[in-house]
């Protein structure tokens, strides 16, 4: 585990406590964590990157006022909801081409719901190594909501009372959360122990 921790440790786990001096700052410093993050949960790279700057576009346009110290419990709260809410348009456009026999009214061919893309991404290939891949493919087996707590917590670095805000749940949530997401890791892990 320690080995794949120091395979994310450059890029997900520097140090997000320094409050930035500007939005576009904050924006900068979040901008690839929540890529990553979008891109674990949906599973396509054109829909994370969708994720990622609608969260930032509403962030800036109706909490742009707010202190800073209230911008990353915020920024994380609204990509969360925007992530579920592709995930649920994808669930009802796929009922919904099944239900309709892949054809409109007229007769025409509905263009096709294809499932995500799970092949290796060019991040995978871009750190070469295999922890990277197994530590994803672990994280995307975790439930949604130990899936949300794992990532904030530790890999963005949010503490409990910030993580519960931007999920939407009480404190002890994220912390049950948090526990089953880590106990389920190490058992997928265990070969990196």
């Amino acid at each position: 585990m320690s080995s794949v921790v120091s395979t994310l440790d450059a890029d997900l786990l520097t140090d997000t406590r320094a409050v930035p001096a500007s939005m576009d700052a904050f924006l900068a410093q979040v901008e690839r964590r929540a890529f990553r993050m979008a891109e674990l949960n949906l599973g396509h790279r054109e829909d994370a990157l969708d994720a990622v700057q609608d969260a930032m576009l509403r962030l800036v346009k109706h909490y742009g006022d707010k202190p800073p110290q209230e911008w990353t419990p915020l920024f994380w709260g609204i990509l969360r909801r925007r992530i579920v809410d592709l995930q649920r348009r994808r669930k009802v456009r796929s009922i919904m081409v099944n239900w309709l026999g892949g054809r409109d009214e007229d007769g025409e061919e509905l263009p096709a719901w294809d499932p995500a893309d799970t092949s290796p991404g060019p991040l995978e290939r871009l750190h070469d190594s295999q922890s990277y891949a197994d530590m994803a493919a672990a994280v995307k087996k975790l439930p949604q909501r130990q899936r949300e707590a794992f990532m904030l917590r530790v890999l963005e670095g949010l503490d409990v009372a910030e993580t519960a805000q931007a999920m939407g749940c009480s404190e002890g949530s994220v912390k049950t959360h948090l526990s089953r997401a880590l106990q389920r890791l190490r058992d997928l892990l265990e070969e990196w122990r």
